[in-house]
């Protein structure tokens, strides 16, 4: 007796959405307990494929459904809808580019089915930043280079300025998603970025008012709402310019944030101090940072010697210097609004969870009259990113300094937060603006708590 061809076929629900967006891949007409490997295909930037891979078992009805079903081998090992996803990694390239070249242009995933017999099925998934109707505008006004992202549909909009960390240039992916979930968007570049230094090495406090005063004055936001996003380096930044302009910033959402100035590290201009260089600037007169001649630390992750494994470790001896660090701290009292802190409690490029902890702390202190949310992951590391991208690179080489360092975490822990810290950005955006939701429903993320 010969066993029965299979013909598999796919189901995917939504073929086309948003990036953030999962979506439910069920592969049918298999024979009960059938082996079959999916493999997922998508070209990224520059053209660099990335590939992932897993193994199924069909059930008793011939269906593998992602969703439900945990591989039986392959680039991951648990029940995730996404996790063809996630698991990629590039082909034989060491590429960390994980978005288009184009934010306008969707991703296009192949998968792939093949059973034992040799018998396949391919089917296409396509993840958007932009949905019809978002408009890009690329900004060079008043000295400031950034893109600004214009939900569809009437205006005004409440606007979030979008800022990059230390590998610098101009964040579209996330300015464009933003105003695909209806909140107009300037993803503002402070260096790397055209026209602008390639350093992050003496960066005008001045510049971001500049930018932060435009958006007040062009882009007329509603209820003059205006929250400052930003990520590692970004979100020490937004933390900062919370607290330096209060009037001007309605909201801050500091992704893995440091609660001090730091000097220049590894974005530093080597003929201006390098790593220990003067990061912010007001005035003219440099910010006090956590490097200015600390006298608990004796040498860094980027001396050119083997990176260690967990480069936080320099930051805990940053801090034992009390009287420097009390000095570089960023008063973040002075935030006149309410403050979203997103961490991973694995991170190893710098303790964002210990600064989110101490940020909480100090506006408990000062009995902050506004909501503080502290977003703590387990399993997640420095390089917590949109939803629904691959997580693998958990060591990479920094694109400004060209040092390797690494994020920590783990793939499926970063998964977790890149999915629950947006879900969680846009819950707290929507409570802060009485913002009706576009699209999907936004659930609440998980470690979430409010003070």
């Amino acid at each position: 007796m010969t066993n029965p061809v299979c013909a598999p076929v796919f189901s995917i629900d939504p073929v086309d959405g948003l990036i953030d967006e999962p979506r439910r891949i069920v592969v049918s007409g298999l024979v009960p307990d059938e082996l079959v490997a999916i493999s997922a295909r998508t070209q990224r930037a520059r053209d660099v494929v990335w590939m992932s891979q897993a193994t199924f078992m069909a059930d008793a009805q011939g269906v593998i459904d992602l969703t439900r079903d945990a591989p039986v081998g392959g680039d991951y090992a648990q029940v995730s809808a996404m996790g063809l996803i996630w698991s990629q990694q590039p082909v034989d390239s060491t590429s960390a580019e994980l978005f288009p070249d184009d934010v306008m242009e969707p991703l296009r995933t192949t998968l792939t089915a093949e059973t034992v017999d040799g018998v396949s099925a391919e089917a296409d998934l396509f993840q958007r930043f932009a949905t019809p109707g978002v408009e890009r505008q690329e900004i060079r006004e008043d000295g400031l280079v950034g893109t600004l992202f214009t939900p569809a549909g009437p205006g005004p909009h409440p606007v979030v300025v979008v800022l990059n960390g230390s590998g610098g240039g101009i964040n579209e992916p996330r300015g464009a998603l933003y105003a695909s979930r209806g909140y107009q968007a300037f993803a503002l570049g402070y260096f790397k970025a055209p026209g602008l230094s390639p350093f992050i090495t003496e960066t005008p406090l001045e510049y971001l008012e500049t930018g932060l005063q435009w958006v007040r004055r062009k882009l007329a936001p509603r209820d003059g709402f205006v929250a400052v996003s930003g990520q590692s380096r970004g979100g020490e930044l937004a933390l900062l310019l919370g607290a330096t302009f209060p009037d001007l910033v309605s909201a801050v959402i500091a992704f893995v944030p440091g609660a001090m100035v730091h000097g220049a590290q590894g974005a530093g201009d080597p003929a201006r101090g390098g790593w220990q260089g003067t990061t912010w600037t007001r005035g003219g007169i440099p910010l006090p940072h956590l490097w200015q001649d600390n006298s608990a630390v004796h040498w860094h992750p980027w001396a050119g010697d083997v990176p260690p494994s967990r480069h936080h470790s320099v930051f805990f001896e940053g801090l034992k210097d009390t009287a420097l660090a009390a000095r570089a701290r960023i008063p973040v009292e002075n935030i006149a609004g309410p403050v979203l802190l997103i961490s991973g409690r694995d991170d190893r490029a710098w303790p964002s969870s210990l600064y989110s902890r101490m940020v909480v702390s100090t506006l408990r202190r000062h009995d902050h009259p506004h909501l503080v949310r502290h977003l703590d992951f387990d399993d997640a590391g420095h390089a917590i990113n949109l939803p629904f991208v691959p997580t693998t690179q958990l060591s990479r080489e920094h694109p400004v300094s060209k040092v390797p360092y690494t994020s920590g975490g783990t793939p499926s822990g970063n998964a977790g937060a890149d999915d629950g810290s947006w879900r969680g950005v846009l819950a707290f955006l929507d409570e802060m603006t009485g913002f009706a939701p576009q699209g999907a429903a936004r659930p609440q993320p998980h470690a979430q708590a409010d003070t």
